[in-house]
């Protein structure tokens, strides 16, 4: 092996997984609900933000469809 190379010859290409990457983004949560997600990775081994990741991966691919009802402050 070289202890240096020339790169200066040679030609960019564009990163074929470059689509592919994750985009950054800030996401507000709930403590508890980032609590959970941690406890959740550790027990796992996989990292929180991964496993948060996945897990609406997994809502997204099921089809899954958000059902939230709001109680009347009358109630």
């Amino acid at each position: 092996m070289k202890a240096e190379y020339d790169l200066s010859s040679m030609k960019s290409r564009k990163n074929p997984y470059a689509r592919r990457l994750k985009k950054q983004i800030t996401l507000r949560l709930d403590p508890e609900v980032l609590e959970y997600f941690k406890a959740q990775s550790e027990k796992h081994g996989l990292p929180y933000q991964s496993l948060i990741n996945l897990y609406l991966l997994d809502c997204r691919n099921q089809g899954r469809e958000l059902k939230m009802e709001w109680r009347s402050h009358q109630e």
